[in-house]
């Protein structure tokens, strides 16, 4: 996820958990290509080491995304990564955003 963790004291309550909801509820999810198993990437690129694979059927969301790599895919050929967590990221010509750019802000 792109937003920081922030966590502040008070009246001895955490406000951690209202703002990764917040981030939460901010974020759209969009489908996997169909039939495919995704490449989670701690960069945006192929020359990033994959974190986790994704498997069929899934669903991301998109919190940000970033100039990377370009990646021929289902629904065209892309240089555009989405950032899903914290460190991860796919290729977004794998991702049914229904657009051929971005969708989300760009990664800061």
């Amino acid at each position: 996820m792109s937003v920081d963790h922030v966590e502040e004291v008070e009246d001895g309550e955490s406000k951690s958990a209202t703002t990764a909801a917040a981030a939460t509820a901010a974020a759209h999810y969009y489908a996997v290509a169909p039939g495919y198993r995704l490449n989670v990437r701690r960069g945006p690129g192929t020359q990033y080491g994959i974190v986790r694979v994704l498997p069929e059927g899934a669903q991301v969301a998109i919190y940000c995304q970033t100039p990377g790599t370009s990646v021929v895919g289902p629904y065209g050929t892309s240089n555009i990564w989405d950032n899903i967590a914290n460190g991860e990221f796919v290729a977004d010509a794998y991702v049914l955003t229904g657009s051929d750019g971005y969708v989300a802000s760009r990664c800061g």
